[in-house]
């Protein structure tokens, strides 16, 4: 049987790998402040992007980047912030984005077949707050 943190795990795996092909360098996975995450940071380019990885296996509650929720977004904004006051260039610019992935077929231990939608500038700081 597949877990929830199993089909989120292994979701994170394929967007990093997505990332990596598509120009970016990874720089955290799963990145924690206090008790806020950030699923992956990347540099595109000079571009420092906090991203939010969603995985469902079907739509019957909604596309998967519809439940990155105003206060899941605070949430990610707070932990981004910690993270660019503990580096030496708190000043780069930055975005957020969300991977989705809809797993379309689920094997022993991976996702063979998925849809993925990367979108960036999904949201703002100021957005929400």
């Amino acid at each position: 049987m597949h877990t929830p943190q199993w089909l989120g795990a292994e979701g994170e795996a394929i967007a990093a790998r997505y990332l990596a092909a598509h120009g970016c360098r990874i720089v955290e996975r799963n990145y924690r402040y206090h008790r806020n995450e950030i699923d992956i940071i990347a540099l595109d380019g000079e571009v420092l992007c906090f991203i939010e990885v969603k995985t469902r296996t079907s739509l019957d509650k909604g596309h998967p980047a519809e439940s990155v929720t105003q206060k899941k977004r605070k949430e990610i904004i707070r932990a981004a912030s910690g993270y660019l006051a503990s580096r030496p260039n708190p000043w780069i610019t930055c975005r957020f984005d969300v991977i989705s992935i809809l797993a379309l077929r689920l094997d022993e231990g991976s996702i063979p077949d998925f849809r993925i939608e990367h979108i960036r500038n999904a949201f703002m700081a100021g957005d929400d707050l």
